[in-house]
């Protein structure tokens, strides 16, 4: 990551004396309330929320959102360029100077322009990673819930450090539940009732408060664009790329194969393309309107062959699995590699 500023909170203020303009985020039991346009991205809006929240768990005062085009003096700005009309005036004003992040997949910026403090991102996340970078700054640390991280009392809440800018240096950066059972599953059926969008949902904001974007799901015993319909809709809306695992291509996992295992057939596309390649495509148009990135190639069921075995069929086999798999792509998306 390129840190090239930092923030100071409360009395660290005292330490980094500056010329710059300072911005009190919370004092006296009032807090500056967040504007986001809400032309926005649903993430954003849901962010904001939580810094809102943010600043109730450390000073006892929520700030409020108010959903709107303009902002009253000391207001904390948030929204993502070209989608929040707050933000693309002051850049269109040269108040806010984006120049530093242009071009930056996720990078955002953050700084205080005409008594307002302003947190805009390249795209969605990007400006998410911003609110939450502040909320980090502010003592609330990315595991308060997971991990119980205890977030200190401060009766005032100060942004005191001039420009930030940031963006990643790895393009996806994410992790992978496997074998849920009986850990993971076990903790989901205690909390949430099983492994559902209620669980993904708290799973998804720890990301995108580490700043990571991407994420396999749980896959020995469950199906995560199934056993919940509301899990891939979340997904998007926050802001995680969804993958599949390392033997689930075409966003189909194999549980799902399993309840349609009579309908589709032998999990053999040496000898059963033709049903394999629609349980490929059912995928696929079912996840399209969804930010994924797509697991391609195959193997068999339980590792075994597909076809008589041997290297050379081998390699024939998986050069056609990748090829329909492109094909359905392109039919889908409109180019092979969407």
């Amino acid at each position: 990551m390129k840190k090239m500023m930092t923030i100071a909170v409360l009395m660290l203020t005292a330490l980094t004396a500056t010329a710059q303009e300072k911005f009190c985020i919370a004092k006296e039991g009032k807090s500056a309330q967040i504007v986001v346009d809400d032309n926005d991205w649903k993430g954003v809006v849901r962010a904001a929320n939580d810094l809102s929240d943010d600043v109730r768990k450390v000073t006892g005062i929520a700030s409020k959102v108010v959903n709107s085009q303009e902002a009253t003096d000391n207001s904390i700005i948030v929204g993502t360029i070209g989608k929040s009309r707050l933000i693309d005036r002051l850049v269109k004003q040269k108040k806010l100077d984006v120049k530093k992040i242009k071009g930056h997949w996720e990078g955002y910026i953050i700084d205080v322009v005409d008594h307002h403090l302003v947190i805009a991102g390249n795209d969605k996340r990007g400006t998410i990673y911003g609110i939450y970078e502040l909320s980090k700054h502010m003592g609330v640390s990315p595991w308060y819930w997971f991990g119980d991280a205890p977030v200190m009392h401060k009766d005032e809440l100060w942004y005191d450090d001039g420009c930030e800018y940031d963006w990643p240096a790895v393009k996806y950066r994410g992790i992978f539940i496997n074998d849920e059972w009986p850990s993971f599953g076990t903790w989901c059926q205690k909390h949430f009732g099983g492994v559902n969008s209620k669980a993904y949902e708290k799973i998804f904001e720890l990301l995108l408060r580490l700043k990571a974007n991407y994420f396999w799901p749980a896959m020995w015993a469950t199906a995560f664009n199934e056993d919940d319909p509301e899990s891939p809709r979340l997904a998007d809306e926050m802001g995680i790329v969804m993958g599949t695992s390392h033997h689930e291509p075409m966003m189909r996992s194999h549980r799902e194969y399993l309840k349609r295992k009579e309908q589709v057939g032998p999990w053999d596309y040496a000898t059963n393309k033709e049903r394999v390649d629609q349980f490929f495509r059912e995928g696929m148009e079912r996840n399209k309107a969804y930010d994924n990135l797509v697991t391609i190639g195959m193997r068999g069921d339980g590792d075994v062959a597909m076809g008589k075995g041997d290297d050379a069929e081998n390699m024939k086999t998986l050069r056609n699995v990748i090829d329909g798999q492109r094909k359905i792509i392109k039919d889908i998306y409109g180019r092979p590699d969407a």
